[in-house]
C-alpha cells in the first residue's frame, strides 16, 4: 500500500504542469466610420486581456466602399500598430467584390495583388511583436501556418461568395487556379499535424460554407471539395479540430460538421466570429490538461469613452 501510494504520489509530482494560451478572433470590422473609431479601443482591450495573438478573419470594410489603396493602407496601420502578434486573412469585401462599380470597378486579382504586396511580404506575421510563418511556397502568400503550444493554425483564402466559383455552372478560372493550392495547403497541414502529433488543428478563413447544405447533401459549388476534404480530415485526426471563419456577421460556436451518416463530428468545432453592426471578439482558450483542448468565449463590445 506504501508502495502504490508512493508511486502515485511521484506521478503526480512528475506530471507536465497545463500549458496555457489565449487568442483573440474578430472578423467583418469595421464597416463604418463609428466601427473603426471603436476598434483600436477593442483591439487594446483584446491585448490587455493577455492574448498571444490576434487573427482577423476577412472583411475589413463594408461591401458597399470602395477599394481604394487610401484604404488597405489605412488597415495595415492598424493592425501593424496592435501590440501583439496580428494574423489577417482576406475576405470577399476587400478583393472578390472590388469589380462593383461602389467598389471602384477594379479587377479583383489585382485588388488582391495589392493585399499580398502590403499584408503577406516576408514571413512574419503583423502587429509590434511579429509571429514568425511558414509560407505555402508559390503565388499564395497569404497562406501561411504557425504553431502555439500543441497546435498548428493553418491560414487559407475561402472567400464568401461561394468562394468566387462564378454565377453559372462552370467554375471561374481564378477559382479553378486556386481551389487546387488551398485544398492542397489544408491536407498538408494536416499531414504535419499528424506526422508531428500535434493536439489541435485550428483553420482560419472567411466564409461560411454552407455546413447546413453540406450536411443535407446541398453543397455549394464553390465549397463542395473543400469541405469534403476537410470532413475526411477531421475523421482521420485525432485531436482537435477548429474551423474560424465570419461572412454572416452571427456569432457562433457550435458543432456543424457532419459524417456521411449525419453523426455529429465531436472534435470538431466551428467559431464564426461577431459581424457588423454588432462589434465584438472571440476569446480562444487552449488548455494541455481539458480533454476538449479548446475553449472559446464569445465577448460582445459596448462603446468606450
Amino acid at each position: 500500500m506504501k508502495i502504490w501510494l508512493a508511486a502515485l504520489l511521484l506521478a503526480a509530482s512528475t506530471a507536465a504542469p497545463a500549458e496555457i494560451y489565449r487568442f483573440g478572433l474578430i472578423g467583418d470590422v469595421p464597416y463604418s466610420d463609428y466601427e473603426r473609431r471603436e476598434l483600436p479601443k477593442m483591439l487594446d482591450a483584446i491585448v490587455d486581456s493577455h492574448v498571444d495573438f490576434v487573427a482577423h478573419i476577412g472583411d475589413i470594410k463594408h461591401g458597399k466602399d470602395r477599394c481604394d489603396d487610401s484604404l488597405f493602407e489605412d488597415r495595415y496601420k492598424l493592425f501593424n500598430a496592435v501590440r501583439v502578434p496580428f494574423v489577417f486573412v482576406p475576405g470577399d469585401n476587400e478583393w472578390t467584390d472590388c469589380n462593383r462599380s461602389s467598389n471602384g470597378a477594379y479587377d479583383p486579382l489585382e485588388r488582391l495583388g495589392k493585399l499580398r504586396s502590403l499584408f503577406w511580404k516576408g514571413d512574419f506575421s503583423l502587429g509590434q511583436k511579429k509571429l514568425r510563418l511558414e509560407k505555402q511556397s508559390g503565388s499564395y502568400p497569404e497562406h501561411s501556418r504557425f504553431r502555439l503550444g500543441p497546435v498548428l493554425f493553418v491560414t487559407l483564402n475561402i472567400p464568401g461568395g461561394n468562394n468566387n466559383f462564378g454565377l453559372g455552372k462552370q467554375a471561374s478560372a481564378e477559382f479553378q487556379a486556386r481551389n487546387p493550392v488551398v485544398l492542397k495547403w489544408l491536407q498538408d497541414s494536416f499531414a504535419l499535424a499528424r506526422r508531428d502529433k500535434l493536439a489541435g488543428i485550428v483553420l482560419f478563413f472567411q466564409a461560411d460554407p454552407a455546413w447546413k447544405n453540406f450536411a443535407q447533401g446541398l453543397a455549394h459549388e464553390g465549397y463542395r471539395e473543400f469541405l469534403t476534404i476537410l470532413r475526411a480530415e477531421t475523421i482521420a485526426f485525432r485531436g482537435q479540430v477548429v474551423a474560424v471563419h465570419g461572412d454572416t456577421h452571427m456569432s457562433h460556436i457550435d458543432q456543424p460538421l457532419r459524417d456521411g451518416d449525419g453523426k455529429t463530428l465531436a472534435n470538431f468545432t466551428r467559431v464564426e466570429t461577431f459581424g457588423y453592426p454588432v462589434m465584438g471578439w472571440t476569446r480562444g482558450i487552449i488548455d494541455t490538461d481539458s480533454p476538449t483542448l479548446f475553449r472559446f468565449e464569445a465577448q460582445a463590445w459596448t462603446s468606450q469613452k
